[in-house]
C-alpha cells in the first residue's frame, strides 16, 4: 500500500482542528465503528452484492486484474478500466479496507492533476504561437488546476483524520469542485485542435477524480442503507462552525455594528485607509481564522476585484446594494475568457458580502461578461445587486447561498456548477440584443455523482423593462447532468409556456434533472411545458433535498454569517 502522509496539506487550521477532534473518545469509537461496517460493506459487494457489467468503451485499454475488493469498488465508477489500472497495481493483498481504497483513488487523482499542472507551467505557451485570449486561458488553467490540487489535498487531509462518512458532504463537495476546475480549464479553449490536446492532457486526471467521487458516493449510499450515517451523528452538529467566535457572531448580526467595528475601511473620498477594495484585500492576513470585516463606503469602485484563495473569512459590507457598487467591463468579445471577465471574483472560503453591488457594464453586444464569480466554499451573499447581461452570476463551484439579492441578466445569466441555493431574491431578465432569447439558468453538472445544482426558492421572477417581444425561458441544459429546480417561486406571465430551452437541437439529454415545485403566478403553469424525460414531477420529499439544510448542509455556516435563511421548505 502507498503512504498517504507524503502529500502536503493546504489547510493547516483545519488540520489542527481535526487533530484535536481525534483525541476525543467518541471520535475514536466512530472511526472504529465506521471502519468495521465499511469493511462489511465491501465484503458484501465482493461476495454477492454488486453486479455491474464491465464497460471497456470508456478507456479502450485492457484493465489490470486486481484483488476482488478493487474490482468491486471500480465496478461502480464511470471509468472502470482506468480505475482497475490505477488501483490494481497498488494493492497486492486482499486485506484492504475501503477507506484505503478511497484514499488511494484520491492519491492517484492528485498525482495526475499535479502532472497536468506541471505541464501547463512548463509548456503552456504551445510554441508561442497563441493569441492573447488563449494565453489567458492557459493562465486560467494553471490557476484552476492549482485549485483542484488544493481541493484534493483537503480531501486527503479530512479522509486521513476523520471517518470518511462523517465528512462525506465535504468530500463530495471538494471532489465535485476538483472535477469542475478541470472541466473549466478545457472550456477556456476555442480552437478545436488545441482543445483536443488539452482534453488529452487532462484525460487521466479527470477520470481519476470522477472515480474518487463515485467511490465515496457508493460507500455513503451503502452505509446509509445500513443506517450507519445516523449512528455517526454528533451532538454538536447544530453548533456554529469552530472558526467563528461568539463575538464575531454577535457582530455579524447587526449591520450598524459591522460597519462601525470594521477592521478595514475603504472610501473613494479618502476618509478610509484605502481607496480601492483590491488594495485593502492585499492587507488582509492570509488564512485568517477570524472574520476580517472590510467596510466599503458609498460610491462606484471601477476595479476588477479578486478575493484570493488564501483570504479566508473575509466580510465585505457596503452602504447599500446600489449605493456601494463595484463596476467593471471585461468581456469575451474584447478578448477576455469568461472565467477572467468577472468584475468581482471570490476564491477564499467562508466569504460573505452584504449591502453591496457588483456589475459588468460591457453590454449585451459583448456577450459573456461576468459581474460576480464565486468559487469559494460556504460563501454567503445577502442584499446584493448583481447586474450584467450574458453570464451575470457565475456560481462556479463549491457551496453558495444568496438571500434577498437582485439578479439581472439576459442569456444564461445564472450559470456554473456549484451547489447553490438562491432564496428570497428578485430575478430580473432584461432586454437582450435583437434576435437573442433570454435563459435564466445554465447549470453545468458533468458527473452524476457530483452534489451540484441550482435551487431557486421563494424568489420573484419578473421582467426588468418591456420584454413582450422577447422569449424568456427558465433555463437550458449546459451539460449532460444539468440540475435545476424552482421551488415555490412566483413567475410572471412573460415566461415562455414551454418553460425550458434545449442547448442544441429540439430536446435535452435524459440525464438532466429539472423540476418545478409549487410555483405560483401566470408563468408557473406547467400545462404546456416541454416533454423531456429529464423534466421531473417531484414530491415535497424530493424538493426538500434541494433546500439549505439538505443541499448545502448550511444551517451552521449560514446561521453563523448572520444572514436570514429558511432551512427547509
Amino acid at each position: 500500500m502507498s503512504s498517504f502522509k507524503s502529500y502536503g496539506k493546504v489547510d493547516e487550521h483545519e488540520q489542527m482542528l481535526l487533530e484535536a477532534k481525534r483525541k476525543t473518545r467518541k471520535r475514536i469509537i466512530i472511526i472504529s465503528l465506521s471502519t468495521v461496517v465499511l469493511v462489511g460493506v465491501v465484503c458484501a459487494a465482493v461476495f454477492g452484492g454488486i453486479n455491474i457489467s464491465h464497460d471497456n468503451s470508456q478507456d479502450g485499454g485492457n484493465a489490470q486484474s486486481g484483488p476482488n475488493a478493487v474490482k468491486a469498488v471500480c465496478d461502480v465508477t464511470l471509468y472502470k478500466d482506468s480505475c482497475y489500472r490505477s488501483l490494481g497495481s497498488l494493492v497486492h493483498s486482499g486485506q484492504v479496507q475501503p477507506e484505503e481504497l478511497f484514499m488511494l483513488s484520491i492519491n492517484v487523482a492528485l498525482t495526475e492533476v499535479s502532472k497536468a499542472l506541471k505541464y501547463f507551467s512548463e509548456h503552456g505557451d504551445f510554441g508561442g504561437s497563441i493569441d492573447s485570449r488563449t494565453k489567458e486561458a492557459v493562465k486560467n488553467c494553471r490557476e484552476l488546476l492549482d485549485l483542484a490540487v488544493d481541493h484534493l489535498n483537503s480531501s486527503l487531509s479530512s479522509g486521513e483524520n476523520s471517518s470518511i462518512l462523517e465528512v462525506f458532504e465535504d468530500l463530495q463537495t471538494w471532489l465535485s469542485a476538483a472535477g469542475t476546475y478541470q472541466e473549466t480549464c478545457i472550456e477556456g479553449f476555442e480552437d478545436a485542435k488545441l482543445k483536443n490536446s488539452i482534453v488529452s492532457h487532462l484525460k487521466s486526471s479527470t477520470e481519476f477524480t470522477s472515480n474518487s467521487l463515485a467511490i465515496i458516493t457508493w460507500i455513503n449510499r451503502a452505509a446509509t442503507s445500513l443506517n450507519l450515517r445516523r449512528l455517526l451523528s454528533l451532538p454538536d452538529e447544530n453548533e456554529a462552525p469552530e472558526w467563528l467566535h461568539s463575538k464575531d457572531r454577535k457582530l455579524l448580526a447587526t449591520t450598524v455594528d459591522l460597519r462601525r467595528k470594521a477592521n478595514i475601511v475603504v472610501a473613494k473620498d479618502g476618509s478610509g485607509k484605502y481607496k480601492t477594495i483590491s488594495e485593502a484585500l492585499k492587507h488582509v492576513p492570509d488564512k485568517s481564522n477570524k472574520r476580517i470585516v472590510i467596510y466599503v463606503k458609498k460610491g462606484i469602485y471601477y476595479e476588477n476585484v479578486r478575493v484570493e484563495k488564501t483570504k479566508w473569512n473575509v466580510v465585505i459590507i457596503g452602504d447599500g446594494m446600489i449605493t456601494t457598487l463595484v463596476s467593471g467591463r471585461l468581456n469575451f468579445v474584447d478578448g477576455t475568457p469568461t472565467f477572467s471577465s468577472a468584475t468581482f471574483a471570490v476564491f477564499g472560503k467562508n466569504f460573505m458580502a452584504r449591502d453591496i453591488g457588483f456589475r459588468n457594464t460591457a453590454g449585451p453586444q459583448k456577450h459573456q461578461a461576468v459581474a460576480l464569480m464565486t468559487s469559494a466554499d460556504q460563501a454567503v451573499f445577502h442584499r446584493c445587486h448583481i447586474d450584467a447581461y450574458q453570464d451575470t452570476l457565475y456560481a462556479h463551484a463549491n457551496r453558495q447561498f444568496y438571500r434577498e439579492c437582485n439578479i439581472y441578466g439576459t442569456v444564461d445569466f445564472i450559470f456554473g456548477n456549484s451547489a447553490v441555493v438562491i432564496q428570497n431574491c428578485n430575478i430580473l431578465p432584461k432586454l437582450p440584443i435583437l434576435g437573442q432569447q433570454n435563459t435564466i439558468t445554465a447549470q453545468g453538472k458533468t458527473d452524476p455523482n457530483m452534489n451540484t445544482g441550482i435551487s431557486i426558492q421563494d424568489c420573484n421572477i419578473s421582467p426588468f423593462g418591456n420584454l413582450s417581444s422577447v422569449q424568456t425561458y427558465l433555463g437550458r441544459p449546459w451539460k449532460n447532468y444539468s440540475t435545476t429546480i424552482y421551488i415555490r417561486s412566483r413567475m410572471a406571465s412573460f415566461i415562455n409556456p414551454k418553460g425550458w430551452l434545449p442547448w442544441v437541437g429540439n430536446s435535452a439529454p435524459d440525464t438532466i434533472f429539472y423540476a418545478e415545485f409549487q410555483n405560483t403566478g401566470p408563468g408557473a403553469s406547467t400545462k404546456n411545458r416541454v416533454k423531456w424525460k429529464g423534466l421531473r414531477t417531484i414530491t415535497s420529499k424530493q424538493a426538500t433535498k434541494f433546500t439549505v439544510n439538505s443541499f448545502l448542509q448550511g444551517d451552521r455556516w449560514i446561521s453563523a454569517s448572520g444572514a436570514p435563511f429558511k432551512s427547509g421548505l
